[in-house]
């Protein structure tokens, strides 16, 4: 919780300040995709694409990037307009074979402003497209529920979230795209996140994402195989 206030602190403190010139973040991962390099042959690199869900799933659950081709380009607070601008450094350029898109929940939160259902939904899609374009197989993920935030109450992610989450399989199963299923798995029955799987009703816990990798290895599988 520690974090997420920080993080919230240093969102405000640069939108006052003007600090946020990286807006995107292009910076942070920069560095390490120099590092990276093209895949050696035969790889099957996988990109995951999202904000602090995916960030700390290397924290949570580290074994399940650990001997893999997984990168996990998750950055805390961010919002689909932020991972649109990074997606050809952070994953075209990476050239793998597929990538993992899970974001909105922060759009809804007004993160980075006001975002509509179609807001989201478009820059999603539009994410899907440029790896498509590219050759990259696009999964794209539910969002997971969430009840409420309890660091900006009030903004009915219980009602948005589903709404948001129909419209992305809808896109998925007329595009042909493999659509991964996070919700169904973690609702607690009223649009909410299970309380044994998450430390503040948003964020899962490591029991969170034990539910979360064979539902992502999965979806993997099947988009390797195509």
């Amino acid at each position: 919780m520690l974090t997420r206030v920080f993080l919230l602190l240093t969102i405000m403190i640069n939108a006052e300040f003007g600090f946020g010139q990286d807006w995107p973040n292009l910076t942070k991962f920069k560095e390490a995709n120099d590092k990276l390099g093209a895949p050696a042959k035969g790889e099957m690199r996988v990109v995951f694409m999202g904000n602090s869900i995916t960030e700390g799933w290397k924290d949570h659950q580290p074994e399940f990037f650990n001997n893999k081709s997984f990168i996990n380009r998750g950055i805390g607070g961010q919002t689909t307009p932020q991972m649109l601008i990074r997606f050809r450094q952070d994953v075209v350029n990476l050239k793998p074979r597929a990538v993992v898109i899970l974001a909105g929940t922060n759009d809804i939160a007004g993160n980075t402003g006001p975002s509509s259902l179609e807001m989201i939904y478009d820059n999603i899609v539009s994410m899907a497209e440029v790896a498509r374009a590219n050759g990259i197989e696009a999964i794209i993920s539910s969002v997971l529920p969430a009840f409420d935030y309890p660091w900006r109450p009030g903004l009915d992610p219980a009602t948005k979230i589903p709404a948001l989450n129909k419209m992305l399989s809808g896109y998925a199963a007329e595009k042909g795209l493999i659509y991964l299923d996070y919700f169904s798995a973690m609702t607690d029955g009223n649009n909410g996140l299970r309380k044994e799987l998450t430390y503040d009703g948003v964020h899962p816990n490591r029991a969170g994402y034990e539910v979360m990798a064979p539902l992502a290895q999965k979806a993997i599988d099947k988009a390797l195989a195509k």
